[in-house]
């Protein structure tokens, strides 16, 4: 076995071949597209490679490419921690032991290199809403779009290692038919019985107010935590903009109070439902074929991106309100059967808790692991938010 930096064409193409070998007998796997993997290991693509640094290595056996692995420095999430820590991430490797090991050891030693203590993974080398955490849980089912997939051995791998899990990543289910609970129903009127309550969607807004409605629920629900920025306009206008080709205006809900926007339940399709019949590429033909997927509304799943609630209306019913919306609103669309819920991390138990009150069950988790380097000091979890 040899292990290689990706430095060229060919080596890149191999990066993005890999995957497929691994889970060829894999039916619920759908691959990343190269294109989103791509624009992580790209300064112009990716602001986060303008202090920091990645590398990424294959590891060869008789001529094939049998594992993969990244490895990234990024100085704010490095500092942020007890000791300086980096990243692995965009790790795949065939079913064998010390193949993964060897890619392991490569990435910790450039790591260690680089001044870090510790290493965090399988994550990405930029937000936490793509490409982060480990499969731990439902292997049985097919992900969402730009959530990590993988093998059950991985799982081995990582903790044979020395990796301990420093938080879980709970994903959230709930089948739309099932009716809401009495005590949503309860909500819902006890709501709308007030005339300066509104809920509606998005359909005939504009770009420019769903990004100034999604910042001011945004700052107004998160306002106040440890570390929290408020988010400025350009940055919601961007992400709206972002969310537009794949945006159904029908499922992303706000709450109004006196025509001010206090709470939003932020929904868009299961892309993978299309990108499945991608075949990880979206070039021209990859983009004709998800027009043509948008165009017959084809997902079955929709996937909550965020929901927030305007702290002043906490405990007003408000969130209770818009799943009973939903179901008068969305479920009566007979477009949808099912809503997943991004990612929750253990160390947030209010958060799980909103959630679980909304009679969403868990449905799938991963695990974000940490190895610290000096194996003498003790592994501590991420502690309870």
């Amino acid at each position: 076995m040899e292990i290689k930096e990706v430095q060229t064409a060919s080596d890149i193409a191999a990066f993005h071949r890999l995957p497929f070998r691994v889970y060829r007998n894999d039916a619920h796997w759908v691959p990343h597209l190269k294109q989103d993997v791509e624009k992580v290991f790209h300064r112009k693509t990716n602001k986060l490679l303008r202090d920091g640094r990645v590398k990424r290595w294959l590891l060869w056996d008789k001529g094939e490419a049998i594992g993969r692995i990244a490895a990234f420095v990024n100085p704010k999430y490095a500092k942020s921690m007890k000791q300086p820590t980096g990243g692995l991430g965009f790790f795949e490797c065939v079913e064998d032991k010390r193949a993964a090991f060897l890619l392991f050891d490569t990435a910790i030693d450039y790591l260690k290199g680089e001044g870090m203590e510790a290493v965090d993974g399988p994550i990405n080398f930029g937000e936490k809403d793509r490409f982060w955490g480990l499969q731990i849980m439902n292997f049985e089912a097919m992900p969402s779009y730009a959530m990590n997939y993988n093998p059950e051995y991985y799982v081995r791998f990582f903790e044979e290692y020395g990796f301990n899990r420093y938080y879980e990543q709970l994903i959230y289910a709930r089948d739309i038919y099932v009716p809401a609970q009495e005590i949503f129903v309860r909500k819902y009127n006890q709501v709308m019985s007030d005339p300066a309550y509104r809920i509606a969607n998005v359909r005939g807004r504009s770009v420019e107010q769903i990004a100034y409605d999604f910042m001011t629920v945004y700052n107004n629900a998160w306002g106040g935590f440890h570390g929290f920025k408020p988010m400025p306009q350009a940055q919601a206008l961007r992400i709206i903009k972002a969310m537009k080709p794949v945006l159904d205006p029908d499922i992303v809900v706000f709450v109004y109070y006196n025509e001010q926007p206090i709470a939003f339940y932020v929904n868009i399709p299961e892309l993978n439902e299309i990108f499945r019949h991608v075949n990880g590429n979206l070039n021209l033909w990859g983009k004709l074929v998800f027009l043509y997927h948008k165009l017959r509304k084809t997902p079955r799943t929709m996937v909550g991106m965020v929901f927030g609630v305007d702290r002043a209306f906490h405990g007003k019913g408000v969130e209770g309100a818009m799943i009973k919306w939903t179901e008068l609103h969305i479920v009566s669309l007979n477009r949808y059967d099912h809503t997943i819920m991004t990612w929750i991390g253990d160390f947030n138990p209010k958060m799980l808790k909103v959630v679980e009150n909304l009679g969403a069950t868990v449905y799938r988790k991963l695990a974000t692991y940490r190895y610290v380097f000096d194996r003498s000091k003790p592994f501590e979890r991420m502690p309870i938010v």
